[in-house]
């Protein structure tokens, strides 16, 4: 992404390097290097490398001039060959080598890399950003093969990025030659500077038209880049080099950075340009987002509170007109490294693009709901095919037809970098925030428990809320995420705590689970259902099977449990079948359950002389489904049964 460099540069921090052979022609190199001329530089340092000069300075030098124009595979070059000489350099190489292997798909040994700069620099930085988790990688196939993308037809040769929409035009950044003698090229990158262009946008498909330059009024000798309009289309922020009313403003370096300027839609054209109170000299601000609201204005910077290398910051615009104080959205958004281009979906999604961010290689796309309390969701890779190896950036989408833009310097484009236009056909975010409810009541009498304290844990058995049942025992969470397992723990006084899991599924809008209680302390005689006490409804068996099922032994050992705490206890067993079936077949199977529940009892531990059993067939049914009604297996299911009646205390 060669142009956006020159938004960041003064964000980067460059090493004093010497080379110490071919002095004259190196020393020449390095005055260019130090003033940021790149491609004089990379110029003769090649030429000196390809005549076999080494030095792991130079290699450094080579391998920066690349990385700092994002040209990866030439950067992962020169690192290569530097890496090669030597591994006795600062660990930052290290990063920026895993970078660029990333880029080229070699993410084995980028992988390498990235521990190697982790042990040498024992920081959780950018390093471990990738590698915190292992799976990415998976999550990202995930995510994609949800876009159609192509070259959206408004590209030149030179760099095109960064769009917009504007009533019905596309506003997007071009270093375009239009001819004009008067149109200078930046020595950094050997690219013009930039200006606004525009381009009509059709009502259906959003294709557009050929681009001409936007408004004369909003125009300088330097790059403007990065509009955006509010909706009325009465307001616009944009990116420019600090440079108002014919006056260049420099930091304490004598570099002229970036601002954010503000114009106003007088009766024919643009007018009232002027920058924001939050601009800086000594720091750059650039690429303006607004809210849907557009009560929020968020953009990039490096100012004092930054993270990385440039952070996404957020400001309050007010009812006046004036602004509040830029906060930094916080580590969730930010890393280490460069996070740039956020954009704002009337869904209230934030997309940008980081190239630290567990991504595919380059700058990569990622996006986060942003919930009402204005905290943010897992960050998000889109996935291929909006993201690349290389890098990918400037994402705008309209939320209705889901068709949008965005920049890409991938192989196949006719320029540096290069506008395309997508169609996303699967949503990412789910329009809804999942709901969770149930009811929460005693298992032996069915009756609804009233200001029970519910629970909700996320998957890490963290605590997220808590609330109490209703006069009807029901309860309910909601703001739930997709895609996501919660743990739900009931609590009354007097009866045992509860706890369930559930995960909500990508569809999952609104889910149920119920929660049952037991009674601490549960009063029995003889004659009693044991099974009832315990919360016991029935043992399941399998159709024409009279073999314990595994999911029965959890109850099974409640009765166990409970008659070695009272050793004069006897209990009767009795099984029940459904109606399949003859009668006495049904008699038969029955007395086979009822023996293998008591056989199991007698296994782990029970006197054979305190049990009894019994089959009862389908003598004692449930429910509706006797002979010749049609019912459903989990009817059926609900017959095949043990009961535990106290015959002694």
């Amino acid at each position: 992404m060669k142009n956006i460099t020159v938004l960041y540069l003064t964000i980067l921090n460059l090493f004093s390097l010497c080379i110490y052979a071919q002095q004259a022609k190196v020393s020449r190199a390095d005055k260019k290097y130090d003033n940021y001329a790149y491609i004089d530089a990379i110029k003769t340092y090649e030429r000196i490398a390809e005549k076999g000069y080494q030095s792991p300075e130079m290699f450094q030098k080579l391998g920066n001039a690349y990385f700092f124009n994002s040209e990866l595979d030439k950067a992962a070059k020169w690192y290569d060959q530097l890496f090669a000489l030597t591994n006795d350099v600062d660990p930052v190489y290290y990063y920026r080598y895993a970078y660029c292997l990333r880029s080229t798909g070699d993410v084995k040994k980028a992988d390498e890399m990235l521990k190697t700069y982790n042990e040498k620099t024992g920081n959780t930085g950018k390093g471990i950003q990738y590698s915190k988790e292992v799976n990415y990688m998976d999550k990202i196939k995930a995510n994609s093969g949800r876009y159609k993308i192509k070259n959206a037809g408004i590209n030149s040769k030179y760099s095109d990025y960064g769009s917009s929409f504007y009533n019905d035009k596309l506003v997007f950044t071009s270093a375009r030659d239009t001819g004009s003698l008067g149109q200078r090229k930046h020595s950094w990158t050997n690219q013009y500077f930039t200006n606004l262009y525009q381009a009509n946008l059709s009502s259906d498909s959003l294709i557009p038209a050929m681009p001409v330059k936007f408004s004369k009024s909003v125009r300088s000798k330097f790059h403007e880049a990065s509009a955006i309009f509010t909706k009325d289309g009465k307001t616009m922020y944009f990116t420019r080099n600090n440079y108002l009313e014919g006056k260049k403003g420099k930091d304490g370096d004598r570099v002229t950075l970036v601002k954010i300027y503000k114009a106003t839609f007088g009766k024919e054209d643009w007018e009232n340009v002027t920058e924001l109170p939050f601009n800086s000299n000594n720091y750059s601000t650039a690429h303006p987002a607004l809210s849907p609201d557009e009560k929020t204005l968020y953009f990039v910077s490096d100012m004092p509170g930054t993270l990385g290398e440039s952070d996404i910051f957020k400001v309050n615009i007010n009812a006046d007109g004036t602004y509040g104080n830029p906060q930094n959205l916080g580590s969730l958004i930010n890393t280490p490294g460069k996070e740039t281009f956020p954009f704002v979906s009337d869904d209230n999604e934030l997309y940008f693009s980081s190239d630290t961010q567990p991504g595919i290689g380059g700058l990569d796309i990622f996006v986060s709901k942003i919930n009402e309390d204005g905290t943010f969701d897992e960050v998000q890779n889109v996935g291929t095919d909006a993201n690349s190896p290389q890098d990918d950036f400037a994402y705008i989408i309209n939320s209705k037809n889901r068709i949008g833009f965005l920049s890409s310097n991938r192989p196949g484009g006719k320029g540096y970098d290069d506008v395309y236009q997508f169609l996303e056909t699967k949503r990412l975010i789910p329009k809804c925030k999942a709901e969770l409810s149930g009811t929460v009541s005693e298992l032996a009498t069915g009756e609804n428990l009233p200001n029970s304290k519910i629970t909700l844990f996320d998957e890490m058995h963290k605590e997220i809320k808590s609330t109490e049942t209703d006069d009807k025992g029901n309860y309910m969470f909601k703001g739930l995420e997709i895609d996501k397992t919660y743990s739900i723990r009931a609590e009354k006084e007097d009866y045992s705590t509860t706890e369930k899991t559930i995960s909500i599924g990508p569809e999952d809008c609104k889910n149920d689970l119920d929660l049952g209680f037991e009674k601490k302390l549960c009063k029995v005689a003889v004659g009693d259902d044991l099974g009832k006490c315990f919360g016991i409804k029935w043992i399941y068996f399998d159709f024409d099977k009279a073999i314990i099922r595994d999911v029965a032994t959890l109850d099974l050992a409640k009765i166990l449990d409970v008659m070695g705490q009272y050793p004069n206890m006897k209990i009767d067993i009795r099984s029940h079948t459904d109606s399949r079936g003859s009668y006495k077949y049904n008699e038969g199977l029955s007395d086979r359950r009822a023996k293998a529940t008591k056989d199991w009892l007698i296994k782990n531990g029970i006197a054979p002389d305190r049990l009894l059993s019994k089959g009862y067939g389908e003598t004692k049914l449930v429910n509706r489904c006797s002979d010749g009604v049609q019912c459903t297996e989990d009817e059926h299911q609900q017959n095949r049964r043990s009961e535990f009646i106290i015959t002694a205390l």
